[in-house]
């Protein structure tokens, strides 16, 4: 990158830099800028905030974001604070530090005259020695800066103070700024993201408690987490030496507040998140994180009227503030919440008279929105990973409430582009990546259900090369018993009991995916027959392999994860029985069975654990055979227990002891839209092709929108009307609708269609 720059000398991670680049216009015009860095960065434009990124990349494959402005003739300066993080996260490789900014007008560029100023001095700070509040921010270099957590950047631990005052405005003199580097990065130009822009909501916060303060632990910088954590919110005994207030976000969301408060020279202003309160409180600990943890961040006030806010966005559901060492004349002016997402709030439905069933699918939906920024990740705290497993399930969900489903396409490249020396495609990317052969099946899968929701090419044809390498690379691990362990990292499910050598569960995946290479070869093409063949002999020996478990020790030799995905591949023809061990086997787990161990560990092996994670797999099997009541009663039981306690998203587990907002849990939403509204997309066979499957079990009517995919919604609605189900459909877009045994039904733009069903003729076998 010819144009790239940062400070000449980079200084020792984590190291703040301020940047401002000015231009002039010489007429009032629309500026498009195109920016991107090696770790993160906020961004101004004349002052008001403006963006901030970079979004997640592969190595060797950077990407910029884009965001534009009408501006007037004349100067205009655009600022930037960035981090060097000097770390590898979820989110991005430990690079060498950039930023790459262009702007141009009517595609022509825009010159920018760069100055730049390290952030804090180089004055050492010994991490041995206790440093008072007034030595707490003087360099880049201090001991209270801590990690968030092992796969996350730094938290915020700086002294405003020596951040100049106006510096993002256009009229700042920074004569005595320097000239940064250019060319400091060797990595390619960047390209544009193929996605939308990540989004900002703003929400006003108002206190729901608030209460004088006292320290009670050590120095300042000996455990930051611990002294927030264990400070005196009451003050019976200990005289008060500050003011906290907590705020509720409603939901976990990913981002930051922004408090503008008046407070005293040289006070203390901690901000904290979290996905749940500890003893009525918000501790800065995040619950399994592999490590040491740090979900806080401490700025010293430069006096007067001021914002607080961290550079980086944290996930939680509660806020709270402390300012210490100011307990007179602190005056809150100002509070809110600035959200990173993806997706607006969603235009589509779905009500069936179940209060709890609608809330479930509601749920279902703000879960993904809390999990989607730059990529869809696991969850907005811990980890804020782009893992495929999560990502195919976040397609399904995403299907039933967006038109834009590129999030989920950009996971599997991502996966391609990090993929592993002989081609096994990343379980996760493009940070920590790690590399499962269950995954990488499912990103075969994935790509698979992305054209048949979207009906374009163009991500089949890109990924095509990749996956022939990622299937080559499972083929090397192959012999005549199937897929060894050896060949990476097995995830089925967490309390999954994995079989040595040669794991039948993985190797279910492994048919999963050879089909899925037969329908992409089809789809371009390509000759399938190879793929088909292999998927045959291991699909037989498979069969043969779970027929000698049933016979040799019933069912739970086969348990519960190879009965239901050999039910799922048709490798098991008794389906009623197999289905009744399944149901068996749920209602013995918790939350439908109290006394039913608890997954408190999800590294420990424990037949009699299951997750909703699975429920992704599992639940299509019940549905799918007429059992739509005892999946309904699985939702009320079982999610219906996660929402208890006032949680507004889904655990991660049946457990509340780990993230409390992961959308891998949500699979109900897309089950619900899908199969009691009955459109399934098949858009692989036409631009507007679905589907029609309605399993309505005993509901009594139900009503909703579907995402069309070429604009628009899908109105639909049905109810009982005696023997029969009256069921409408109502398109803004044309729509096509392939009904079993009968003729496609074309339906016009706007047009209203309505047919009785006889019940007793959805049962499919």
């Amino acid at each position: 990158m010819k144009t790239s720059f940062w400070l000449g000398d980079p200084g020792k991670p984590p190291a703040e830099a301020l940047f401002r680049l000015a231009f002039k216009l010489d007429i009032a015009s629309r500026v498009e800028f195109l920016i991107t860095g090696a770790s993160w960065y906020q961004a101004w434009l004349d002052g008001p905030w403006l963006l901030e990124g970079p979004l997640r990349y592969a190595p060797g494959f950077p990407e910029y974001q884009v965001a534009e402005a009408d501006l007037p003739a004349g100067p205009h300066v655009l600022a930037f604070h960035a981090r060097h993080d000097g770390v590898e996260t979820r989110i991005l490789k430990d690079l060498a530090p950039y930023l790459w900014c262009h702007a141009l007008v009517d595609g022509r560029e825009v010159r920018l005259d760069r100055r730049a100023m390290a952030l804090g001095d180089e004055s050492p700070v010994d991490p041995a020695q206790p440093q008072t509040w007034e030595q707490m921010g003087r360099s880049a270099q201090l001991s209270g800066r801590r990690r968030i957590n092992p796969q996350l950047g730094w938290n915020d631990c700086c002294d405003t103070r020596l951040e100049p005052l106006g510096w993002r405005e256009v009229g700042f003199d920074d004569a005595a700024w320097s000239e940064p580097a250019s060319g400091v990065s060797a990595w390619p130009e960047p390209t544009a993201a193929k996605m939308s822009a990540v989004r900002s909501f703003h929400h006003v916060l108002r206190p729901m408690a608030e209460g004088p303060l006292a320290n009670t632990f050590g120095y300042p910088s000996d455990d930051p987490s611990h002294g927030f954590h264990s400070r005196d919110r009451q003050c019976r005994d200990l005289p008060a030496k500050g003011v906290w207030r907590r705020y509720d976000l409603g939901r976990v969301r990913l981002g930051r507040a922004a408090l503008t408060l008046d407070v005293p020279a040289g006070s203390v202003v901690e901000i904290a998140q979290a996905e749940a309160l500890s003893e009525g409180r918000v501790s800065p600990y995040i619950n399994f994180s592999l490590g040491g943890s740090c979900s806080m961040d401490r700025f010293i006030a430069r006096g007067g009227e001021q914002t607080f806010t961290p550079l980086v966005p944290k996930g939680g559901r509660f806020v709270e503030v402390h300012v210490v060492n100011a307990r007179d004349g602190v005056r809150f002016i100002r509070e809110e919440y600035i959200e990173r997402g993806y997706y607006e709030p969603t235009g589509a439905r779905f009500s069936c008279g179940d209060p709890l069933l609608e809330k479930i699918w509601i749920t279902g939906v703000e879960t993904l929105r809390a999990c989607a920024e730059d990529a869809v990740t696991d969850n907005p705290t811990r980890e804020r990973g782009e893992w495929v497993g999560d990502a195919l399930v976040a397609l399904e969900t995403a299907a039933v409430a967006f038109h834009d489903l590129r999030l989920c396409r950009r996971a599997l490249v991502h996966a391609a582009q990090c993929a592993r020396e002989d081609g096994l495609v990343a379980g996760m990317a493009p940070g920590g990546c790690c590399y499962m052969t269950t995954y990488a099946f499912l990103w075969t899968v994935a790509a698979v259900h992305d054209f048949r929701h979207t009906g374009t090419r163009d991500c089949l044809e890109e990924l095509w090369p990749y996956a022939l390498r990622n299937m080559a690379a499972v083929e090397a691990f192959t012999g005549a018993e199937g897929m060894r362990n050896e060949a990476g990292q097995i995830f089925v499910d967490w309390g999954y009991s994995q079989a040595e050598p040669v794991d039948p569960a993985a190797n279910l995946f492994y048919v999963m995916a050879l089909r899925a290479m037969v329908d992409w070869a089809t789809a371009l093409g390509h000759d399938p027959a190879s793929f088909a063949r292999r998927e045959s002999e291991l699909s037989a020996q498979l069969a043969t392999r779970l027929r000698s478990a049933r016979a040799a020790g019933g069912w739970e030799a086969v348990g519960y994860h190879c009965a239901a995905l050999g039910l799922r591949l048709g490798l098991i023809p008794e389906e009623d029985v197999c289905l009744d061990f399944l149901a068996s086997h749920l209602l013995r787990c918790f939350p439908n069975d109290p006394a039913a161990p608890r997954n408190d560990d999800p590294f420990t092996v424990n037949p009699r654990v299951i997750t909703p994670y699975f429920a992704h797999y599992v639940m299509p099997l019940f549905i799918e055979r007429g059992r739509m009541d005892f999946v309904l009663d699985q939702y009320r039981a079982c999610w219906g227990w996660m929402l208890e306690g006032g949680r507004t998203t889904w655990l991660e587990l049946f457990e509340t002891r780990l993230s409390h907002c992961h959308q891998w849990s949500a699979c109900p939403t897309w089950q619900l839209s899908r199969y009691v509204l009955g459109l399934h997309p098949r858009l692989d066979l036409g631009s507007d092709v679905f589907d029609f499957r309605l399993e309505p079990g005993s509901l009594p009517q139900a009503s909703g929108r579907l995402p069309h995919p070429a604009g628009g919604w899908i109105g639909i609605e049905w109810e009982r009307t005696g023997e029969n189900i009256l069921y409408s459909c109502t398109p803004e877009s044309a729509l096509e609708l392939r009904r079993p045994g009968e003729r496609p039904l074309r339906m016009a733009a706007g047009q209203k269609v309505a047919w009785s069903i006889q019940p007793a003729s959805l049962i499919i076998r």
